[in-house]
């Protein structure tokens, strides 16, 4: 007996995730550990490149989710993919990996701060460590830019609301809860109406 399409078809991998919470501990704690001064462009490489625990997509939206909460945004979203995968366990064992071995670092780095803060070496490498942080920022943004395209709205709306966000943010300097509130609004408001349409 022939064995039909179907059952000839190779299986669909599973989709990867974290194998215990051990690893999700460890993953978060070296997440951490690699992101000083700003892990947003560390926390998209590692979760959706190399890992692949969310996809493109679910990473920008569980990062608008974040940004909005209260409290810090890679912390939010420590606890979202923590909860995704075991639940509450799940997300408070991610928040204690993005949490308890940063803090002790700087704590030490507070002592040494306030022994050799007025030294000039000392304040040349942080303003060096600065543009850095500002290039990787700016480096995420411009990979995650490229999911616009697959967004319901017209790659010249999304565009628009992009730029207008960066404007209000950077050179009016309003407040963010304003700008999330308002252009997110508008956002989700349009993407609504287009795919109800």
């Amino acid at each position: 007996m022939s064995s039909s399409p179907i059952s000839a078809l190779p299986p669909v991998p599973a989709r990867p995730q974290p194998a215990s919470l051990a690893d999700l501990f460890f993953s978060f704690t070296w997440l951490a550990l690699q992101g000083f001064g700003g892990v947003l462009a560390v926390i998209q490489r590692e979760m959706v490149e190399r890992k692949r625990w969310l996809t493109q997509e679910e990473f920008l939206e569980d990062w608008a989710v974040a940004q909005i909460m209260p409290g810090p945004n890679v912390v939010n979203l420590s606890l979202m993919v923590g909860g995704r995968y075991f639940g509450l366990r799940g997300a408070l064992t991610a928040l204690a990996g993005m949490l308890a071995v940063p803090l002790v670092i700087v704590l030490l780095l507070g002592v040494l701060y306030t022994r050799f803060g007025d030294n000039a070496q000392m304040a040349g490498a942080l303003r060096g460590m600065a543009a850095v942080s500002a290039g990787m920022i700016a480096a995420t943004g411009v990979k995650l830019a490229t999911a616009l395209a697959r967004h319901p709205l017209p790659l010249w709306l999304t565009l628009s609301i992009a730029v207008l966000g960066v404007l209000m943010v950077a050179v009016f300097r309003w407040p963010l809860l304003y700008v999330l509130l308002g252009l997110g609004g508008i956002g989700c408001l349009l993407t609504y109406r287009k795919l109800s349409s």
